[in-house]
């Protein structure tokens, strides 16, 4: 389970890498400044959010956790929309990490789900 932990560890860490480019890349405008701060707190988090939730101190602790982690990378997913729709950046730049957000967010629901039922089996 510790190495599955570690890919999703460091998927999320290439992806606060990736995030980080995309806002550097970003127009030097009152929009693109406004969307880069916001892109740049949701699309970092994951990562030491996931980190916290692997130190977690109860199965509730785990899951409030992974949920801030979903509920991030959620928000990273609109701002990527926001930025591929107006274009604020090219859309080959954009598409790999969409992507990449698309299926962490669904790592994250199985992952989620999948802790809720353990939980809800272990009382």
């Amino acid at each position: 389970m510790r190495a599955q932990a570690n890919v999703i560890e460091e998927r999320l860490v290439d992806f606060a890498v990736r995030i980080i480019t995309v806002v550097e890349a970003l127009p030097d405008t009152k929009a693109g400044k406004h969307i880069a701060g916001q892109l740049i707190r949701s699309g970092t988090s994951p990562a030491p959010n996931y980190g916290e939730a692997q130190s977690a101190e109860s199965r509730a602790d785990f899951l409030h956790k992974m949920k801030v982690c979903l509920k991030e990378l959620r928000e990273t997913l609109i701002w990527l929309k926001i930025i591929q729709r107006k274009p604020l950046c090219s859309k080959a730049r954009l598409a790999p990490i969409l992507a990449e957000c698309d299926e962490l967010i669904s790592i994250f629901v199985k992952s989620i789900q999948t802790a809720e039922r353990n939980k809800s089996s272990a009382i």
